[in-house]
């Protein structure tokens, strides 16, 4: 069995950005709570025709590839694990990235978890990296869900932290020669968690095959996200949330040979400001130990790159030997962990 690295990371948000005082002023809700209690100083978002998910993704990956120190044709396998909502409906994304830059020797697939979809897809990846399917893999994440969010829709509010950006990894195994030399980090365990009582309570209601593209749906209003019982999962989350994160989290670090107490960074989904700090503080790292993406809001399954490179540039990120967690939440829900050790 080999051991993986993530050898490159890169990061891409487009110039765009909405503050957390025009969301107030479209939303109705007061600025003070947009900002403090949602967490959204300001977040990138996408111009109609600019920045869709694979320009976002191509941009992301060629950064990580050269910061791997490797190159496109090295790659065996792209993996998109972003959102589904892409440059078309029933359309593979990966495939397109790789020929854009140009991984002629790669296979190329998607994989969703959502929100969730960083640490699952590393957790897969990593699996055939170990046993040697796979010597070097080129994971992506990109979203402009923002696109999808009615301002005018308080249901969905706590979805309006919403953001566009991409990031992208590069796992390689030791099975190639001088992999740890150029290693960011190592990659260790994961662990997930899914409870599909949650399966219908996020959903866009119309452009599936229930209830297909019309003019009747387009005129209703049927093609932004919607939480349809909100008030019903509200209450349902708040009793699983934290007990599902810790779990993940602990599962992750005791399959790693660490605990808690090992812990030195935490890369977490964005969400509101007062769970982000519970939870790390729960997690015993504190702020010192976490980046607050208020800058930048939620991109997705993009969030923990972005995290871990904003958290760098401010000098306050991960150091050698520091052990890293990759923790995340998708709606359906799914909650899921995966261990890193970090090297300068």
């Amino acid at each position: 069995m080999h051991d993986v690295h993530l050898t490159g990371f890169g990061t891409y948000v487009p110039d765009e950005t909405v503050t957390g005082e025009q969301i107030a002023d479209r939303s109705g809700i007061p600025e003070t709570v947009v900002v403090e209690k949602m967490g959204i100083r300001e977040k990138h978002v996408c111009l109609p025709d600019d920045d869709h998910v694979s320009d976002m993704s191509v941009a992301a990956a060629e950064e990580a590839i050269a910061d791997a120190g490797c190159s496109p044709g090295d790659l065996d396998l792209v993996l998109y694990h972003g959102s589904e909502y892409k440059d078309y409906v029933v359309w593979n994304a990966a495939a397109d990235v790789a020929e854009r830059i140009g991984a002629d020797n790669a296979y190329a697939h998607e994989s969703y978890t959502l929100c969730a979809g960083a640490p699952v897809a590393i957790r897969h990846t990593a699996a055939q990296l170990r046993t040697g399917d796979i010597d070097t893999a080129l994971l992506l994440g990109a979203s402009r869900e923002e696109d999808l969010v009615d301002y005018d829709n308080d249901r969905s509010s706590f979805m309006f932290n919403f953001g566009s950006g991409a990031s992208a990894m590069v796992l390689e195994s030791t099975a190639i020669e001088g992999v740890e030399e150029r290693s960011c980090a190592r990659v260790l365990k994961s662990a997930a968690v899914t409870d599909g009582r949650f399966a219908l309570d996020v959903i866009l209601p119309a452009g599936g095959s229930k209830h297909p593209p019309s003019d009747e749906t387009v005129s209703e209003g049927l093609h932004t996200l919607d939480v349809p019982n909100h008030e019903s999962m509200k209450e349902r989350l708040a009793a699983v949330s934290l007990p599902n994160f810790l779990t993940v989290a602990d599962d992750a670090l005791e399959a790693s040979g660490y605990d808690r107490t090992d812990l030195d960074f935490v890369a977490l989904t964005h969400m509101k400001r007062s769970f982000h700090e519970h939870l790390i503080d729960e997690l015993g790292v504190g702020s010192a130990g976490s980046y607050y993406l208020d800058a930048f809001g939620h991109a997705q399954s993009a969030d923990q790159i972005l995290a871990i490179d904003a958290a760098l540039d401010a000098g306050d990120g991960p150091t050698d030997g520091d052990v890293v967690l990759f923790l995340a939440a998708g709606t359906g829900y799914t909650w899921a962990a995966t261990v890193l050790e970090w090297r300068a």
